[in-house]
């Protein structure tokens, strides 16, 4: 292909990206100030000079073909580097400037994230932040967001990111409870207490302890429950029973003395712990507003003592529970 042929072939490229992302000739004309049958003359063009089909057209939506797949990557690519050029000057200004938008799961946003906002704009007064909280998977092409924060022991593969710090979860029940109820010796000691869980899902009143080599699940029940770690945490004060909270919700209640940890020497397991990672599609040419975010929040979450649990006890308590058939 000639280099004429290819240069005028680019605008294509781009406008297949953008129908691609969109998944529809309408709202890529929509967005780009054209009419659909030019954005379908457009896609046309390039699949006759490229001599195959790039997409499958059915009433209801757009497919990308076999070969459309390869291509869409090679034109995405083409499309990165373009923006790249575009942010390039700003890599050579005093400050990274610009918006910076960041999905991340309303827990963990309110409570990690949130609270360190107001120094990062301090630093960067030329950076602005579109905190999305929410706790839906979110695509970073297809929602356009820079940045999304994800709690996960596997990141995913086509993204490029950095560990940001532990998700670690617990039991935690006021004293005055405990004191009426008493305190679980052993996660089977859970049946016999109110419990105040998530319960979004039926696993989320199944809760899940390691300790060693030892793994038990107790079902447990309790007249309350809410997908929302603060409204747990009012919950649990209340006394409406043990709650599973995340440490980043319950810690300063913990060192208040306001709460107390159950079952210290068992790791809790749920489906919402793990690493938060920081992720972003893979790019040579990151802008600085972007490394300026996530430099910042790394530097702050690992030189903040408090995100770490407390270490769990090594000697556990007594109980009627301790046999290997039980614990198993």
């Amino acid at each position: 292909m000639s280099t004429n042929k290819m240069i005028a072939l680019m605008g294509e490229m781009a406008v297949f990206v953008k129908v691609v992302e969109t998944g529809s000739f309408s709202e890529t004309a929509r967005q780009l100030g054209a009419t659909p049958s030019a954005i379908s003359r457009s896609v046309a063009r390039l699949e006759k000079a490229l001599g195959t089909r790039l997409l499958q057209r059915t009433t209801r939506k757009l497919r990308l073909s076999e070969g459309g797949h390869e291509v869409h990557a090679r034109c995405l690519d083409m499309v990165s580097a373009a923006q790249a050029v575009l942010e390039v000057s700003g890599q050579f200004s005093p400050e990274p400037q610009g918006l910076v938008r960041v999905s991340v799961p309303k827990a963990v946003g309110r409570f990690v994230i949130h609270p360190h906002i107001p120094d990062f704009l301090a630093r960067y007064p030329k950076v602005d932040v579109q905190l999305q909280l929410n706790d839906r998977y979110v695509d970073l092409i297809d929602d356009e967001v820079d940045l999304a924060i994800r709690i996960t022991d596997r990141p995913s593969p086509g993204l490029m990111g950095r560990r940001l710090v532990d998700i670690d979860h617990m039991l935690c029940a006021t004293p005055e409870y405990l004191a009426n109820r008493g305190m679980p010796a052993h996660p089977h000691d859970l049946k016999a207490h109110t419990c105040v869980f998530l319960g979004e899902e039926p696993g989320d009143s199944r809760w899940k302890f390691l300790r060693g080599d030892k793994r038990v699940s107790v079902s447990v029940h309790g007249r309350y429950a809410v997908n929302h770690t603060g409204a747990r945490l009012d919950a649990v004060l209340h006394h409406l029973g043990i709650g599973s909270l995340p440490y980043f919700t319950a810690r300063h209640a913990l060192q208040q003395g306001q709460i107390v940890q159950v079952l210290p020497e068992w790791e809790f397991k749920t489906n919402y712990c793990g690493e938060a990672w920081i992720l972003y599609p893979p790019n040579r040419h990151l802008p600085p507003k972007l490394s300026a975010f996530i430099n910042f929040m790394a530097e702050r979450l690992s030189g903040e003592p408090t995100l770490s649990r407390p270490a769990r006890r090594t000697e556990p308590a007594a109980s009627p529970y301790e046999s290997p058939e039980v614990a198993k």
